[in-house]
Order: structure tokens, then C-alpha cells, then sequence
């Protein structure tokens, strides 16, 4: 379906066709009518499938429609988890509204608040933020959100994951009651849908590329190694397979640094962003990336969350994040608006059980390829598990002779012991005393 016949405006158009966009993804076919309905959604779709769009487009058209000349205050808040959502999908609606009238603006801390505010104060009508800069803003009188039309809650799910629900619910306090809201979320789950039953009145339950479905345009795969070769794999395979851009995840920012510093020393030009890092060193990173200035980025889940990359090939998972939906908002990088991507997961011994909770997600056992040199030499068998349905004979018959050498019986053969038993035992355990001994009368009780 073109996009020229979901009944945008021309200004609106003319900005997309200058970005190259000309057919609707299928969640902006299905959001974009629904968005001019006024009625609340609640949608399931991932980051990469065009959802920005999606909200955003039906929010320029309308607000422009109906735009006074002058008059800039706050008509649309999309609420976002990190800074770095939240600059992109800024960006979004400064480009489909470059030939409207309206002004947008971006808010997330690391940045400095008076500039925030004197730039509020001149006047804006679309305001793009994270929830604790927004708080902030609003208890410092920054700004009135009486007139806001729509509210937005992009990556629901992250925004729960994150903990920011309470700022949520504070800012709601200050939203008018006659409003347009829209909850999207990779994934629907029990959390996600209580907190819509806060906001929303009888939405409109949209689903398209959720949680699962996008990734069938990446190809998985999975390479068992042993932990302490986890990063010598990581060069190698981005070395000797010459992948031109690579995104690495892990799941603490002290795994980052150490990554991205054997990288570099590897010769592989590496960057690094996590909650550690400043505003604009991670804002310097991302942009080198994308300038493909640096070949490999190495990001935590939280820094890394709505990241958009055009034409990312390969991610690259060190490890298993923590939240296992995650592993699906990682491969989201790639495999991007349909275009095929190759996500790479390392996994040591330690980390099968991880691995079995992120196929079940899946629905289904992900590829794995062993490298000589790398894969662990003892298979790992879960706690619980048989390889083969003779192999417990083999492992008592083991046990058991060595427990016997000790005097202890093994438990399949135990029966009750008694005193005499007891006696012999300790008498077979005690250490005998040498000829010398026995001479000096050592040894006697």
C-alpha cells in the first residue's frame, strides 16, 4: 500500500519522498487510519518495522491542521525510556515535519536543564522526552501540559523493565483527561496490559511485527566457547569474516569496557556506550558508528534500547542478557523494514539454561556451529538431563566403586546400617600404625 493513500498531506508526502519512503509498512497501515479515529491503541510492534512513523505522521497532520499562527504550546507528548529513543524518534518528527509549521523539541537528562527550559519557554508543540526530565520540568514550572491532545508511550515494555512506571503514572497527573493515548510495545505481556488498563479507555488492540515475528528475517546462530575466549572468538569471527559493522551486547557496562578494549587492542577500531558514559561521549559514539568511522560498537541492553541503524548486517550477543525478552529487542537491530541480518550468539557452559529460556521464547532450537580451538572440550549436560538412557548404570557403577573404596555405600544400594556396621567403618578408616609404631607401642588404644 502506497502512503500517499493513507490521506496524509502534501507537506507530509513531499518530507517522505525526499527520505526515500514511498509504500506503508504494516503497522502504519494498520495504525495510521486508527490514529485519525481519535480512539486509544494499544499496539504490538518492535522497533525497525516503522512504528514511529506510524504515530508520528497522524500526529503532524493533525495538529498542523488545526495550527494558530504564533501560538506554540504542548499538544503532543511521546514518553520514551532512554535519551537515545528518544533523540531518534525526535529526529523523526523533525524530518516527516520539515514543511509544517510546528516545533518540536527533545528532553532527557545528561543535558543542561536552564537551556532546556529557556527554549521551552519560547514555545513548542510536540515534546519528545524521557519521564524523569519531564518530571523535572514540570515541578519547576517549565512547562503546562493542559492542552496536550496525545500522549505516547513508545517501548512500553522497556519503560516497566526500567522502572520508570511511577514517573509515568506522576506525569499522567498533569495530563488533561480528553486526550488520544497510544501504548506500543514489542511485547503485549501481563505487565504491559495492566498498565494500559491505567491509561487507556477501550482501545483498539492492534498487532503487527510483535515480539517473535520480525526475527524471521535474521538468520541466528549460536557458538559454544569457553568463557575466558569469549572476546579472542569475537575478533576472530569479526576479523576473519570481515563483517564491515558490527553492534556487540553485553549485559554489564564493566564487560563493555573490557570487551571494547580488547577489540581495539585487536586492531578492530571500537567504541562503547553504557550508563556510565556522558551524554555526549555516547551520542559521539553512536554518530562515529553510524558514519561507520568505527567498525564495532560494544552497548549494554539499557543504552542500546531503540537504537536505529540503517543497513546493520550483524549483531553480536557476548552473552545472554538478563531479561530474556531482551535477546529479542538485540537481534531487532538487524534484519531491519524487511531487510535480512545475522545475529551471532557466543554462549559458554555456564550459560545453557539461559540459552534454553531464549529458544523457548523463539519457539523453537536456534543453529549452533562449533569452531576447533574455541568450543568448550566437556559437553554440558543440564542438571537433571541424560545423555542416553544407559548412562546413569554407568555413572552409579562409578560412583559407586569409588564410595565403596571409602567404606560408604551408595545410595541406590543403601540399607540400614547399624552399630556393628558403624564400628566397621571407623575401624577401616583408621589409620594403621607402622612396625616402628607398634615397637614404641604407639597405635593402642
Amino acid at each position: 500500500m502506497s502512503l500517499a493513500t493513507l490521506g496524509l498531506s502534501e507537506e507530509i508526502l513531499k518530507a517522505l519522498q525526499e527520505k526515500g519512503y514511498v509504500s506503508a509498512t504494516p503497522i502504519q497501515k494498520a495504525l495510521i487510519p486508527v490514529m485519525f479515529t481519535r480512539r486509544d491503541i494499544m499496539a504490538g510492534a518492535q522497533t525497525g518495522t516503522g512504528k514511529t512513523a506510524g504515530f508520528a505522521l497522524p500526529i503532524l497532520q493533525e495538529l498542523s491542521k488545526n495550527f494558530v499562527h504564533g501560538r506554540h504550546y504542548p499538544k503532543a507528548v511521546i514518553l520514551v525510556p532512554t535519551r537515545e529513543l528518544a533523540r531518534q524518534v525526535h529526529a523523526s518528527f523533525e524530518s516527516y515535519g520539515k514543511y509544517l509549521p510546528l516545533k518540536s523539541m527533545v528532553l532527557y537528562g545528561g543535558s543542561n536543564l536552564t537551556s532546556q527550559a529557556n527554549r521551552l519557554k519560547r514555545g513548542v508543540d510536540i515534546i519528545v522526552a524521557t519521564s524523569g526530565r519531564l518530571l523535572e520540568h514540570i515541578y519547576q514550572k517549565n512547562i503546562n501540559l493542559e492542552s496536550v491532545d496525545y500522549l505516547v508511550l513508545d517501548e512500553a515494555d522497556t519503560i516497566l523493565d526500567m522502572g520508570f512506571v511511577s514517573e509515568v503514572s506522576k506525569i499522567l497527573q498533569y495530563l488533561p483527561q480528553r486526550r488520544q493515548n497510544v501504548l506500543i510495545s514489542a511485547t503485549l505481556s501481563g505487565s504491559v496490559k495492566r498498565l494500559a488498563e491505567q491509561i487507556l479507555t477501550k482501545p483498539k488492540l492492534i498487532e503487527v511485527d510483535a515480539m517473535g515475528t520480525s526475527a524471521d528475517t535474521v538468520e541466528q546462530i549460536v557458538y559454544p566457547v569457553e568463557k575466558e575466549k569469549k572476546s579472542e572468538l569475537l575478533s576472530y569471527l569479526i576479523g576473519s569474516r570481515n563483517y564491515r559493522q558490527v553492534l556487540v551486547f553485553v549485559r554489564k557496562k564493566e564487560i563493555a569496557d573490557d570487551v571494547g578494549s580488547y577489540l581495539n587492542d585487536s586492531g578492530l577500531k571500537t567504541a562503547v556506550i553504557h550508563g556510565g558514559k556522558s551524554s555526549g561521549e555516547r551520542t559521539r559514539a553512536l554518530q562515529g558508528f553510524k558514519e561507520e568511522k568505527i567498525r564495532v560498537l560494544v552497548a549494554t541492553d539499557i543504552a542500546a534500547r531503540g537504537l536505529d541503524i540503517p543497513a546493520l548486517e550483524v549483531v553480536m550477543n557476548y552473552d545472554i542478557p538478563h531479561v530474556t525478552g531482551d535477546y529479542i529487542h538485540r537481534i531487532g537491530r538487524t534484519g531491519r523494514a524487511g531487510a535480512k541480518g545475522l545475529a551471532i550468539t557466543l554462549i559458554s557452559p555456564t550459560e545453557m539454561v539461559a540459552l534454553k529460556d531464549v529458544e523457548r521464547l523463539m519457539g523453537k532450537a536456534l543453529p549452533q556451529e562449533k569452531l576447533e580451538g574455541y568450543a568448550p572440550k566437556i559437553e554440558v549436560v543440564q542438571k537433571g538431563a541424560r545423555k542416553n538412557k544407559n548412562e546413569h548404570k554407568k555413572t552409579d557403577g562409578a560412583f559407586g566403586k569409588k564410595r565403596k573404596s571409602a567404606g560408604v555405600v551408595p545410595k541406590s544400594k543403601k540399607r540400614k546400617t547399624t552399630k556393628r556396621d558403624a564400628f566397621k567403618a571407623y575401624d577401616a578408616a583408621k589409620p594403621k600404625p607402622d612396625k616402628k609404631d607398634k615397637k614404641r607401642g604407639r597405635g593402642k588404644r
